[in-house]
């Protein structure tokens, strides 16, 4: 036999006893054991997960983060700091022996069966589409994390600037564009982030697709959302709507707010720093 089979099996044989360390016995009634009171080695599979667990978790109960924490995507990047990180993979996760996993996406869709099957609960983010959907997605994951006050807290701070944007409803047009050359119109966050701040969104066409290349050769917006554009890995590419002529007129023609990736990469409480910016008269624009 060789090395590496005999290190194969010898990994195989380990990652068996964990799932069997952490599975009910026959005596038990099976399925998942419930830690007793709040998790204490909290592991969080995708960047999206490590905003909660960063907001509502003491550093010393969190056993590891995910790869992309400190990435300048991530707006909990500072807090991140000096925190151990971990691969979303079940063999890496389960060494680590957590009482809770919390993801959005990591490890792929077959990662709440496979923990469950190992007898670690999972707390799954959802993906609102609407503000309040945000609202009650950081209520939950606050709940889950054993910090339902402070979920609270975070709620009523969102609900009180959003308040104090209610009354500068307008009828200005924003156009919301990526370097990937993509807006997004009704029945998405980013629609939903636009209303709130008391603005109409320019693109009426549902869903996420390219930038309407046609419809801006006929009619503009009176302002343009430039997202994404802070980062070096969406810039357009030579197939890309954002490099036609039309699509770059407009960062140049226009008032532009920037919005900042760690805003709205995924869906949280801090899209109402992305809001207010919306809300806020913006300079003329200039090529980004």
């Amino acid at each position: 036999m060789s090395v590496r089979a005999s290190l194969l099996g010898v990994f195989s044989l380990s990652l068996a006893a964990l799932l069997g360390g952490c599975t009910p016995g026959a005596g038990s009634s099976g399925g998942t054991t419930a830690p007793v009171g709040p998790p204490q080695r909290i592991v969080s599979l995708d960047y999206c997960a490590d905003q909660y667990v960063l907001k509502f978790v003491d550093r010393d109960r969190i056993q590891a983060l995910s790869p992309e924490s400190g990435k300048a995507f991530s707006y909990m990047a500072d807090a991140a700091e000096g925190l151990p990180t971990v691969r979303p993979r079940a063999e890496d996760v389960l060494l680590l022996r957590p009482d809770l996993v919390v993801r959005a996406y990591g490890g792929g869709v077959g990662a709440p069966a496979l923990f469950d099957r190992a007898g670690i609960p999972v707390l799954q983010l959802g993906f609102p589409n609407t503000v309040e959907g945000v609202k009650d997605t950081t209520l939950n994951i606050a709940a889950g994390l054993g910090a339902a006050d402070a979920g609270r807290d975070v709620v009523a701070d969102l609900e009180r600037r959003l308040l104090a944007l209610a009354d500068q409803a307008g009828d200005r047009s924003a156009l919301y564009m990526t370097p990937g050359g993509v807006t997004s119109g009704p029945g998405s966050l980013v629609h939903d982030m636009i209303e709130a701040a008391g603005l109409v969104n320019f693109n009426t066409r549902p869903g996420w697709h390219p930038i309407p290349l046609e419809t801006l050769a006929r009619s503009q917006p009176d302002m343009v959302i430039a997202a994404f554009y802070d980062s070096h890995r969406t810039h357009p590419n030579a197939w890309s709507a954002a490099r036609h002529p039309i699509a770059r007129s407009q960062l140049t023609d226009h008032p532009v707010v920037p919005l900042k990736g760690a805003w709205t990469a995924c869906g949280g409480w801090f899209l109402i720093e992305a809001i207010e910016a919306l809300a806020t008269e913006p300079p003329r624009g200039e090529a980004l």
